[in-house]
């Protein structure tokens, strides 16, 4: 290679098949280059000049990459520190998903006045174990009180159970109705740069979709 030909930043990657050099490697090139000219016909001081400065701009570059590595790693160990005060928390989440013991709440959200809200829960085998109609509810969060009994009165055995909500106004048209989740946070895990909750021990959710935590 004919380190003289060399003229920038631009050349040494081409003449290096595509590699993209370091500071170090430049600034090694740009010496040997310096210490291969013909004295007689030295570097263009214009052309010197050029170099130096696109060794600074890579320079700077190179400085704003390490710093902002750093921001980034300390970002996400201030993050992993504070996701950890989260155990043992109750957060909620979009989901028809929960775990009941004798008892369990279950959420939903309204987008207008509702005349009617039936609500089902099924067990774990998908089957429906109670439904009933709950009556008047108003735009917005609303929760339900289960007492964990089936269709009969039986207390069913604790578990995770999913619901459903039918809602419709007082002229008998859907209201859209968003089921919420509920749960315990009870571990944390973090994945390719994601962080996740697990909840009753056994749901992981995405971090970025809790709604709200309460103790």
């Amino acid at each position: 290679m004919d380190i003289t030909a060399l003229g920038g930043v631009s050349a040494i990657t081409e003449a290096t098949g595509g590699k993209v050099l370091g500071k170090d490697d430049f600034m090694t090139l740009l010496i040997k280059q310096l210490s291969h000219q013909d004295p007689l016909n030295p570097m263009d001081s214009a052309d010197f000049t050029s170099q130096l400065t696109e060794f600074s701009s890579l320079e700077e570059l190179t400085n704003i990459k390490d710093s902002l590595g750093s921001v980034l790693a300390y970002q996400q160990s201030m993050q992993n520190a504070t996701v950890a005060n989260l155990i043992d928390r109750t957060v909620e989440t979009e989901g028809d998903s929960f775990y009941m013991q004798d008892n369990a709440d279950v959420g939903f959200e309204l987008e207008s006045d509702a005349a009617s809200v039936v609500l089902s829960i099924h067990d774990a085998s998908g089957a429906m174990v109670w439904t009933r109609e709950l009556g008047q509810y108003l735009t917005g969060i609303n929760s339900f009180r289960w007492d964990g009994k089936d269709i009969n009165g039986n207390q069913l055995p604790a578990g995770q159970y999913t619901f459903g909500i039918e809602a419709r106004d007082i002229s008998g048209n859907e209201v859209h109705a968003s089921t919420i989740e509920k749960g315990l946070v009870t571990g944390i895990s973090f994945e390719n740069g994601l962080t996740y909750l697990t909840l009753d021990g056994n749901r992981k959710i995405n971090l970025s979709d809790i709604r709200s935590i309460s103790l």
